[in-house]
């Protein structure tokens, strides 16, 4: 199968597949300093929550490496400070901050401003490559979950593109695939930003997978006939209850699995769990410029004034939630005492 490397360190640049130009063109665009790959992550030229969390390392290391301060404690002033901004960059992703964090207490460790910025370097290459261990593993813990000859849906984009590589939902359907099981595969356009259709279409492609693309509004059509056998996302921010924030549309395809008596699971590393939240209520949900949804690549499609509501995520209660698959294993119900388990685990 062909490999989809989204994010790629190279020669002190961050190179990443512009995503915003799938599938029409295939651009590498090219961050040379931090504030270059903090507009990469709000542009959306890189998003899903375990890239923005590598792309947020590999931010950190070049804000350090970039700087001339030789004091320590200014030297480390200045980094949290971009540490900030790297943060606000898009508010639901946990990754995000998940990252940053790890990488200012690794420079906090370190004697110098000189040993900080070679460590921080090779924290976010670590970063990156873990990223593609702990999907390996995930797709390995989901291969019992699509039986032979049955059917998925996934929502949004969950792949490689979403990783540093393989992918999380995805991932689970590629590693079922590649142990030779033969299922259908459904994937929704995902509006009104259309990973689904843009992005998710074209990893399918890419990988040799057989794939139906679904208009959103059509999913519950097709569970009432029958003819999904379970759903796959991926997940932004997990809170301690099990409540998860996904790409809008993702609760709906809940309430539509639980409805119709088809098991919904999440595909999650452990890093996207955020125990400090009780439930999902605490979840900030980012809102999207009403442009993307008035517009379509520059062309306006509704009326000149109309007023567009533009959420970038939903959360769906855990009780809609069949099984969480992360890297530590599956986690089922009840998840405020097993997700727990699950991250103890990890660490």
């Amino acid at each position: 199968m062909n490999e989809i490397r989204p994010i790629e360190w190279a020669n002190g640049t961050l190179r990443l597949i512009d995503q915003t130009r799938l599938p029409s063109e295939e651009v590498i665009v090219e961050a040379n300093g931090y504030l270059e790959a903090v507009n990469a992550i709000k542009s959306m030229q890189v998003r899903g929550a375990p890239a923005i969390g590598v792309t947020a390392a590999y931010a950190v290391a070049m804000a350090a490496r970039d700087s001339n301060i030789e004091d320590k404690p200014t030297f480390m002033q200045c980094l949290t400070e971009a540490g900030v901004t790297i943060k606000a960059a898009r508010p639901t992703a946990v990754n995000l901050m998940w990252a940053v964090d790890r990488m200012i207490g690794i420079a906090e460790s370190q004697p110098d401003p000189a040993s900080i910025k070679e460590r921080l370097l090779a924290e976010a290459i670590s970063i990156e490559k873990e990223d593609e261990i702990i999907n390996r593993r995930m797709g390995e813990n989901g291969k019992d979950l699509i039986p032979e000859g049955g059917s998925v849906l996934t929502h949004c984009n969950a792949g490689a593109l979403a990783t540093a590589a393989f992918g999380t939902a995805v991932g689970v359907i590629r590693a079922n695939w590649e142990d030779g099981k033969r299922f259908n595969v459904f994937n929704t356009e995902t509006r009104p930003f259309l990973q689904g259709a843009r992005l998710t279409a074209w990893e399918f492609k890419k990988l040799g997978i057989p794939s139906t693309l679904v208009v959103d509004s059509a999913a519950g059509m097709l569970m009432r006939r029958g003819e999904i056998g379970c759903v796959i996302t991926g997940a932004d921010r997990i809170a301690a209850n099990g409540d998860t924030a996904n790409k809008i549309g993702t609760y709906s395809l809940a309430v539509l699995a639980k409805e119709n008596g088809i098991p919904f699971y999440v595909a999650a590393p452990i890093s996207t769990v955020d125990l400090s939240l009780n439930n999902g209520d605490q979840i900030e949900i980012e809102e999207r410029s009403s442009d993307e949804v008035t517009d379509f690549r520059g062309v306006q499609i509704a009326p000149i004034g109309v007023e567009a509501f533009n959420p970038g995520f939903d959360v769906t209660p855990a009780r809609y939630v069949s099984a969480i698959i992360t890297e530590a294993g599956i986690v089922r119900p009840p998840f405020k005492e097993n997700l727990n388990l699950a991250v103890k685990s990890a660490q």
